[in-house]
This record gives structure tokens, sequence and C-alpha cells, in this order.
């Protein structure tokens, strides 16, 4: 259909087509426009609330650093009152009043909290210390520094900060002479380590994203940081061998930070661009300072003002928004029918995918609730597959070693009629002694055969589907119970058993179970020897780690004929055995390797050293345990 103008012949004005094209250009001056301000009031709002956060957070720190140095501030008067360091600076070369001296320093030190207690002469040599035991050089050391500071100073009471050249941490130093008459006869040094304050704000600068801390002495070096790549660098151009040639720096590698001045900013902040070691980049952050004039060092936070660039971006788009929203209508309503029409198809398009979408998701939910059944059912089926695998590993076992065992049981049965038949005999005439050893030996023998017959039903009773911990379980104890049950087969094939099992070493895991491990282990042992001459059975266990990590790894070595490399390569497969046919069923192993791991732990085969063919370890590893840990 034509239009009316079309109709009638009429040309359309120039203008008209000239009007979006002027509209589009105002929108987008408006847009830039927008983003400009909007850019610029963000940031410089957002840097200003950020200095004011850091400014309050570097107040929290100063006042915590100058509060933890001041509990200690007292503590070197103190001690030049006490009776045993007076009497030290009266006598130093007296030993006795030097120990009695160094002792009254331990006690302090243990109860003051601090790291090193020093009395020193005037000469600077220490005469008492309270960690004598470390060793003299650190005292002398620390000593050293504070007579030579002291004397900078005009021999009056000083502090300063100093790196600790053993471990790398910063340290501040206390230092107060002691006169009698005028006259110097010495000085007390409290030496306090603040590595506990820095790990705090390590570990808060690591957990949290809040801004980095440093400590600035007055040499411009950075002698604490809550980021350890920053410590000990220099902020500007300083004379590096004059710096370790006053003694403060001992054992730091002291090198430019890197920082450079961008500009400033609101609240006396400052923008900087610091190096990272890490990266070689350089990010940009927002530093604030504070003087704490009392310890000679400048507190610096470094803020990361990348949210409120993040924010100002944000800004600068709503600004742009903002500004070309007048356009946008402009054009809206030039364009308002063909928006209007594509508004109601687009509707309808949407409202045919939502509809179609709904049935997608319904028909899927359906799909997934049947398959999670099925998955779940399969699970069980597993589960109770598992289980009847596990207990007719434990029969197959025990219907390999019945026949010992009988002969383990009928020799005590038969010595029993013997011993019963004699033992009448010997009432009968009256000779009570014999009879009461007759009667010791058949309880020995009925004992003995009560605890094979107790092992093999704990052995055979069928476990639960999961692994149930019970509490620390007797390594040893277990091993016994396990060499109870193959006793007659050790004595029938004289194997030579070396077990190296401290006793009372308790690991994590279900003794039942545990028995099962090292009863595959050790049965598989045995077959392996049974056609070699000499049969060597090894069984050991060591612990390695400290604390909760501690780990126990048990060994069971065979001088057997050992594995080739296809053997190894399916040992742990589902009924693969290298053992003929009817005597394994190839789960032993595939079983024992599940226990382990639900135990915490793995279990391994290696060849012994000396290459194929010279026997066979197979070693896993349980998590330690005490009976402490289950009260």
């Amino acid at each position: 259909m034509r239009s009316p103008s079309s109709s009638f012949g009429l040309r359309r004005h120039p203008g008209a087509r000239a009007a979006p094209s002027l509209l589009f250009l105002l929108t987008v001056a408006l847009v830039v426009t927008g983003m400009v301000l909007g850019y610029r009031w963000s940031l410089r709002s957002g840097l200003a609330d950020l200095a004011a956060l850091a400014n309050e957070r570097l107040e929290l720190y100063a006042s915590t650093l100058e509060t933890d140095l001041a509990r200690y501030a007292h503590l070197p008067s103190l001690l030049a009152l006490d009776e045993d360091v007076q009497a030290l600076l009266e006598a130093p070369k007296d030993e006795a009043r030097r120990e009695r001296a160094s002792l009254k320093l331990a006690r302090v030190n243990v109860r003051a909290g601090s790291m090193l207690l020093v009395v020193a002469g005037p000469d600077g040599e220490p005469l008492a210390a309270s960690d004598r035991h470390r060793g003299e050089s650190d005292a002398a050391e620390v000593a050293r520094l504070a007579a030579r500071l002291a004397a900078e100073a005009g021999g009056e009471p000083t502090e300063f900060f100093a790196s600790n050249a053993t471990d790398g941490t910063t340290d501040y130093t206390y230092v107060q002479p002691v006169r009698r008459g005028g006259v110097l006869r010495g000085r007390i040094v409290v030496r306090l380590s603040l590595a506990p304050l820095e790990a705090t704000w390590v570990d808060l600068g690591q957990r949290t994203s809040s801004e980095k801390l440093m400590v600035v002495d007055h040499n411009d070096v950075v002698i604490m940081s809550s980021v350890p790549a920053w410590k000990y660098r220099m902020l500007g151009s300083v004379d590096v061998e004059g710096l370790m040639a006053s003694g403060r720096y001992a054992g730091a590698a002291l090198a430019p930070l890197g920082m450079s001045v961008e500009g400033p900013a609101d609240n006396g902040a400052t923008l900087v661009r610091v190096a990272d070691v890490q990266t070689a980049g350089r990010s940009l952050h927002l530093a604030q300072q504070r003087p704490l004039l009392p310890l000679a060092v400048r507190l610096v936070t470094l803020s990361d003002p990348t949210e409120v660039r993040r924010q100002a971006r944000l800004a600068a788009w709503g600004g742009g928004a903002a500004g070309g929203l007048l356009g946008l209508l402009a054009m809206y309503l030039l364009y308002r029918r063909r928006a209007l029409q594509q508004l109601f198809r687009a509707r309808n398009a949407l409202q045919q995918a939502h509809d179609q979408l709904e049935r997608q998701v319904d028909e899927r939910t359906r799909e997934l609730r049947q398959t999670n059944e099925e998955l779940k059912r399969q699970i069980g089926q597993r589960l109770q597959a598992e289980d009847e695998l596990m207990q007719a590993g434990k029969l197959a076992v025990l219907g390999q070693m019945s026949a010992g065992i009988s002969h383990e049981i009928n020799q005590p049965l038969t010595a029993l009629r013997a011993l019963s038949r004699n033992t009448r005999l010997l009432l009968e005439a009256g000779r009570t002694q014999a009879v009461a050893d007759n009667l010791r030996l058949i309880d020995d023998m009925a004992e003995r055969m009560g605890r094979i017959t107790s092992q093999l039903k704990s052995f055979a009773r069928r476990g639960g589907g999961a692994m149930q911990v019970h509490g620390p379980v007797d390594l040893r104890a277990s091993l016994d119970n396990v060499l109870l049950l193959l006793e007659h087969r050790l004595r029938a094939e004289r194997v030579q058993v070396a077990v190296t099992v401290p006793e009372g070493t308790l690991v994590h895991g279900e003794p039942n179970r545990l028995e099962q491990v090292l009863l595959n282990l050790l049965g598989n042992a045995l077959d392996a020897m049974a056609h070699v001459a000499e049969r060597r059975l090894a069984v050991r266990a060591s612990r390695e780690g400290e604390g909760e990590q501690a780990r126990v790894w048990l060994q069971v070595a065979d001088s057997g004929a050992g594995m080739t490399d296809a053997q190894m390569a399916r040992l742990f497969e589902p009924f693969f055995t290298t053992k003929p046919a009817g005597q394994g069923l190839g789960l032993g192993l595939v079983i024992s390797s599940k226990i382990v791991r639900e135990f915490g732990g793995t279990l391994r085969a290696r060849r012994v050293e000396g290459g194929q063919g010279a026997g066979m370890v197979f070693e896993f590893d349980l998590a330690s345990a005490s009976k402490e840990t289950y009260v």
C-alpha cells in the first residue's frame, strides 16, 4: 500500500531524512559527555571514600603496633632495679652471679613473652642472657649492636628496629643504661619479636581484600610488611653499604622496591605504582602514611583502587546512558510505530520460545528423574555385589586354610583325649601333682583351640556395606591374629617370618576389614613362595610425619618368584590371578585395595630391589591414630 504522499506524487523534505542523523550525532555527544563526567565524579568520590576507610584502618594498625611495643617499655627499668642484676653489675666476673642473673632473666622472659633479655657490660659484652643454651653469639651480637646505637644516642635510653639474621624477621630492641654514681655500669637489653604481629598482617592480607601494610624506618627501608616480598626493600636510592654497616639489617638483601608516584588524591593520599616482584608488572595503589614519631618509623598503607575504578567505569556507563536518554527518547518517538510492531513480534516469539522451553525442561526433568532412580538402583546393586565379593573372598581364603586349621585343631583334640585318659589313671593312683600338670596342659590346649575358633568366627563375620571406624586399631594385634590363622601353614612350609611392627602402633580403620587385608597379602606371599627353596616373609611398619598428618606405612615382602611387567600391569584387575585354576578367585587384591582406599590410604606393589624374579613388596599407608583422638 502506498502512502498518501506517494499517491499525490509528493516528495519528502530533505530535512526529514537528515533528522535521524542529527538525532544520532546528538545522542553520541550526550553519551560521551555523560561517560566522562560520570567516570570522573565516581572515581574522585570512590578514592575519597577509600582514603577515608584506609585512614581509619591506618590508625587502628598504628595503635596496635604502639600498644604491643608499649607493653614492654617498662621492662628494662624494672630489670635494672632487680637485686640479682645489680649484684652482677657490681661483680661482672662472678660466675655464680652470672648464673643467678641468667636464671632470673629466663623466668622474666617467659612471663613477659619477650624474645631475649641481656645484661651487658659497659663495653657491650653480654654478662647474662635469658637464653644461654641457644649460644652466647646471639646475645653478644644483640648487646654489641645495642651498645653502638646507644652510644650514637648519647648514652641515653634508646629503642630501635633491627632484622634478625637467623630467620629474617624484624625485632624491636629496648636499651636501658644502668649508672651508679654517674658511672655507666652496664646496659639492660630487651629484644622483642615482631614476627607474630607481622604474621597476623600477612594472614589478614591473604584472607581478605584489605589494603597492604608497610612499616618504613627513617632510612626508607621497609622493615615490616603484610607482603613478604616487600620486606627489606628500599623506597628511595639509599647507600646500601652504609645501611649494612649500621648493623640494623644483618642477613637482609636490600633492594629497591620500585615505587613511583602517579599523583595526589584526596585526604592526603597519593596514587603510586609498585613493581610486583612475582609478575614483574606495576600495579596502581592508593598510598597513605602515618608517622610514628616515638618509634622513628612511618606506617604506610597501599589500598587497591581496582574496585573503585570498576565502579567508576560502571558510573561512566551510567552517565553515558543518562546522557543519551534524551536522544534515545527522541529516536524512540520517531520510530515508535516501528518499535511497537517489533515489540509485538518479539513478544510473540518470546512467548513461543518460553512455552517450548518449558516443555523441554519438563521432558528433561522426567528423563533426569528416571536416570537418577536407575543410578540409585545400580549403586545399590554395586554395593551389594561388592559386599558379597568381599565375603566370598573371605570364605575363599578360609576354604584354602580349612585343611591346615583342621589339622591344628585335631592335634590338640588327640592330645586332649590322651591326656584325659592318662589323668584318670594318675588320679586313681593318687598322683595329684601329675594330674595337675596334665590339667594345665589340657587348659593350655583348650585356650589355643578357643583362640583359633574365635579368630575364625571374627574373620568370617560379614561386615557392613560401608566402612565403619570404631576407633584406633592396634596394627600389631591385628597382625598377630592373622599370623595365628596362618601359623599351621607357616610351620608346615618352613617359612622364615620377620616381623618389625612396634607394639601399640595405632591406625585409623576397622579391625575385621584390616585383618582381611593382612590375610590376603600374607596368603598371597605364601602362595608366591610355594615353589622356591628359601622362603622368607618380612612384615615391617614405619611412621612418617608428626601430629595429625602422621602416616603409618606397612610393607609385606616375600622371596617368591616375583611378577612380569605384564602381570604387574593387570595386578589390581578383578578376577585376574597368577595362581593355578581352582586356587584363587582374583578378588583378594581388588578387595584389599578397596578397603585400604576407604581407610584413606593406597595399596601399591613393587618388585624387591634386584629386578624381576627377586620377590615382591606390597605396601599401604594408613593415618596414624591415638587413643586420645577418640576420647
